[in-house]
């Protein structure tokens, strides 16, 4: 990224003793303990949903979801190992990965329909999402391309530079069209902003004028309906859930009926629920895509209210932990990049968990560590690898401020 002050000089000094510069490597430190154990509780009780969501299921297989549970932790400790500033300096290589793994599904012969005609899928002997990997490359390409402001982005023009860039993997997974982990992608990217010590005057504008564009998308595309009687720039389903979100009772769509099964098994399930494998509104198939995007209706019904307390609580524990780890990281880059992984997180919880309670609208995003999906689970495992990895390679010395970038 031409014109940007080099990490390294941000982040200490290189040429330092190698001793001094090596951390620890796989460290267990209290925070990592913690955050493994809060981890392992989260993915068991997942793997216990969705063995109950998949028993039914013909297309989807929780052999192939431990196969994800397995590399996954493969890929953690890989991840763990590498000191995770040895990427500090790879914005721009990190931004051409993620742009060349969301567009690879348009590769004739490669890429294969998700659904509601969405290519997001590639077949090479299994079928794998290149888009949900997409998510650790940009998480690596914000951090380091915003750390090396020094926790200070208050230039318009390097803000915009920043936006930008940070605009082209939403633009790309939008030609698939996969709006859900296009605005996973621009949480990220949001969080890595403020974190980074974005003004909050830019950011209100940029939001605004976000929001302005969208209310713009729907004002032309029903000019374009009217005119040439079909929509063009959003899928019809789209603009279903959104106004399925806005009115639940505005018609009697496909989108308006799943929320009220999503619902109904949701509350079915009382304060402890129906028992495991037990619920009925998934099994029969009346909730759809119950072991991926509605997979919290599976839990509700089968555990009640208070099995999701249950989980939410162990969220929670999630969140704070990495909080605490980025707090406690010796360098932005290192916060940048755990904060990322949060924003990540809690979008997609409040996101999926919302939308099956009708308090916000309908997208395609899985929940952490309980959907179905290898490549999904796969991902989660990175992230946990990511933070492991900023807690684990600190200065041997233990001062903070060796590799700390100015705040």
């Amino acid at each position: 990224m031409a014109g940007l002050p080099q990490i390294d000089s941000l982040m200490g000094n290189a040429s330092a003793p190698r001793a001094e510069r090596r951390g620890k490597g796989l460290s267990f430190s209290p925070l990592i303990i913690m955050l493994l154990l809060v981890a392992a509780a989260l993915i068991c009780y997942g793997l216990v949903v969705c063995w109950s969501a998949t028993s039914a299921s013909t297309a989807h297989s929780f052999t192939r979801q431990l196969q994800g549970v397995a590399i996954g932790l493969v890929a953690m400790v890989v991840i763990w190992h590498i000191d995770y500033r040895r990427f500090a300096n790879l914005s721009t290589f990190f931004l051409v990965v993620s742009i060349v793994l969301i567009l690879l599904p348009h590769i004739p012969g490669l890429g294969t329909d998700a659904g509601m005609g969405a290519k997001s899928w590639i077949r090479v002997g299994m079928q794998i999402q290149p888009g949900e990997f997409a998510k650790v490359t940009i998480i690596l390409f914000g951090a380091s391309m915003v750390a090396r402001y020094g926790g200070k982005l208050d230039d318009l023009r390097e803000y915009l530079k920043c936006v930008v860039l940070m605009l082209l993997p939403f633009l790309c997974i939008m030609t698939q069209p996969d709006l859900g982990t296009g605005l996973v992608y621009l949480f990220i990217a949001a969080t890595i902003l403020v974190m980074g010590g974005a003004r909050v005057r830019y950011l209100l504008v940029t939001l605004a004028l976000g929001i302005a564009a969208i209310a713009a998308i729907f004002a032309i595309d029903e000019v374009i309906k009217n005119s040439t009687g079909d929509y063009k720039l959003l899928k019809t389903y789209q603009r279903n859930r959104l106004l399925v979100f806005l009115d639940p009772e505005s018609g009697t769509s496909d989108i308006s009926y799943n929320l009220s099964q999503a619902m109904i098994a949701i509350g079915s399930g009382g304060l402890f629920g129906k028992g495991f494998m037990n619920g009925t509104q998934a099994a029969y198939g009346y909730v759809p895509e119950s072991e991926t995007d509605f997979v919290f209706c599976v839990l509700a019904e089968e555990f009640g209210f208070f099995g999701a307390i249950v989980l939410l609580v162990l969220y929670i524990l999630l969140i704070l932990v990495c909080v605490r780890i980025a707090r406690s990281s010796d360098d932005l880059f290192g916060m940048l990049i755990c904060m990322g992984v949060v924003g990540m997180w809690l979008f997609q919880i409040l996101e999926n968990i919302g939308m099956t309670c009708g308090l916000m609208p309908i997208t395609g995003i899985p929940l952490p560590f309980v959907s179905y999906g290898s490549s999904f689970m796969l991902v989660n495992f990175m992230m946990l690898g990511m933070i492991c990895s900023v807690c684990s390679h600190k200065s041997a010395l233990g001062k903070r401020g060796v590799y700390a970038t100015p705040r």
